[in-house]
């Protein structure tokens, strides 16, 4: 027969897990990891539009280059567009 206690002690025994591990906040790690490929991104284009005046790149690469630029650009202004959004509805919210 089960009985409260018997519940009681079966569900302490099977939600018995590690203590979870602190990390250096995951959510701050990956906004840095984004910023920094978004730096690299915008980095290379720089060098490739460089090389392409002074010659030593072809167009086919510049072009390449600036639309991964391109991309990443719009990416981070979405990106800012949800934020900026997310916090006016925040705003918005009753107190």
């Amino acid at each position: 027969m089960i009985t409260p206690t018997n519940a009681i002690t079966a569900y302490l025994r099977a939600t018995e897990a590690t203590p979870p591990q602190p990390s250096a906040q995951p959510l701050a790690g990956g906004i840095t990891a984004a910023a920094q490929g978004f730096e690299h991104v915008l980095a290379a284009a720089d060098q490739t539009a460089i090389g392409a005046m002074s010659g030593t790149t072809d167009t086919h690469a510049l072009v390449q280059s600036l639309t991964e630029a391109e991309l990443a650009l719009d990416a981070a202004v979405a990106i800012r567009d949800k934020v900026v959004e997310a916090y006016q509805e925040i705003l918005r919210m009753p107190v």
